[in-house]
């Protein structure tokens, strides 16, 4: 029996053309792309020709794309970049500042929310209602005169979520606020214009859309206030202090190139093979309830809550049936404690630890969903005969 990977927001696979566009800059162009020689010229020219690709892909400028080494990073360069750019009440670069995000934001953003925090920065951390979805009115209210930045994320990660960003960036717009939108889990999977967004900055990494790991990008609107965190050289017009990944940069652009190139046709079969894998679970389990909004998703996310079932060993289980799924971010996985955007929406600890994220990538194939459904019933069958608080209920409904 073949292996089945529906854990795409975590990574994805990397494309075979991806592959073969970056082989050569491992073995032969392997210059620095900061050389002035032969070797140089070719890396540098690779480099620049994936910034135009990635630039593509959102519908920005090439040189408003700046690389880093993946979305932490370019989470952490907006918040850090705008916080210390913007000018302060006294001699300290962040005392007197704020900042709004949302409370389901990734914690490349709300950890760096919270170090700002320490450093004076005020943050406000906007709820979300029980479909996680930010309430524009909710960001425009936390509005207030030292506001800096407003960060709200285009998808979220967990529950595939998408948010109102573009009212949002229009109100960060007529307030006069610089505007940053964590795009990782939705560029390449939609439609995504930074000038439709309204975004000043937005994030991106490669490894999210069928492209190498390690390697992302911030794009940065020309004319934002934006404070370099490296100071080691000139790369990337001395906002970034690292020598180019020429392999991993290459690999980035042929990716962007080929989910800018097959956009449409992608999110409309993955959003019919989720479709799909959902509503046959919905039909053959019971008790199970779709977390997030059912509507307003990237097409290939579902997050379910199978009650009295626990989320770690329905993945062990799935696993052992040759299919991957997640209970949510893999940057969280081995923590003891439940999601905090499941928190967020009013989940309790127990819905939590029972929800389970399934979400599908460009080689996903209904063969893939034929053979989750034939495995998914009997695991959670399983996993519930062994649950005390399943029996009770079971017992109750006979009486």
């Amino acid at each position: 029996m073949r292996r089945v990977y529906l854990d795409n927001n975590a990574t994805t696979p990397l494309a075979p053309e991806v592959f073969k566009a970056m082989s050569p800059y491992w073995l032969e162009d392997f210059g620095n792309a900061s050389s002035t020689h032969w070797y140089g010229q070719r890396a540098r020219a690779a480099v620049e020709e994936a910034r135009e690709q990635v630039a593509k892909l959102i519908n920005a400028r090439a040189d408003e794309i700046v690389f880093t080494s993946g979305g932490t990073e370019g989470d952490n360069a907006a918040l850090f970049g705008v916080a210390e750019a913007a000018p302060g009440r006294d001699r300290d670069a962040t005392h007197g500042k704020h900042i709004v995000t949302s409370s389901i934001e990734h914690h490349a953003v709300l950890n760096a929310a919270k170090v700002l925090e320490q450093r004076g920065v005020t943050v406000t951390f906007v709820p979300v209602g029980a479909t996680g979805v930010v309430d524009p009115a909710d960001v425009e209210y936390a509005i207030r005169p030292g506001t800096v930045l407003i960060s709200i994320m285009h998808a979220n990660n967990e529950l595939g979520t998408l948010q109102p960003v573009e009212e949002i960036g229009r109100i960060a717009r007529a307030h006069g606020v610089v505007f940053h939108t964590d795009a990782v889990q939705s560029a390449g999977k939609i439609r995504v214009d930074v000038g439709e967004l309204g975004a000043d900055l937005l994030t991106l990494s490669a490894h999210k859309l069928h492209g190498p790991k390690g390697v992302g990008a911030l794009y940065v609107r020309k004319g934002t206030r934006f404070r370099t965190l490296g100071y080691a050289g000139h790369h990337e017009r001395y906002r970034s202090a690292r020598t180019e990944n020429v392999p991993g940069l290459v690999g980035f652009g042929k990716a962007a190139e080929l989910a800018r190139e097959h956009l449409d046709e992608n999110a409309s079969r993955l959003g019919r093979l989720r479709d799909r894998l959902e509503a046959a679970i919905l039909n053959e389990v019971p008790s199970v309830k779709i977390n997030g909004d059912p509507a307003r998703r990237l097409p290939g996310t579902t997050n379910l809550r199978f009650e009295f079932v626990d989320g770690e060993a329905f993945v062990i289980a799935m696993d052992l049936r040759q299919v991957a799924c997640s209970t949510g971010a893999a940057c969280s996985s081995g923590s003891l404690e439940p999601s905090h955007v499941l928190a967020a929406i009013g989940l309790s600890r127990d819905q939590a630890r029972a929800s389970i994220r399934f979400s599908l990538g460009t080689f996903n194939t209904d063969e893939d969903i034929d053979q989750t459904l034939a495995a998914l019933p009997d695991v959670v069958e399983r996993l519930r005969s062994l649950s005390a608080r399943y029996d009770q209920q079971a017992a109750g409904s006979r009486l």
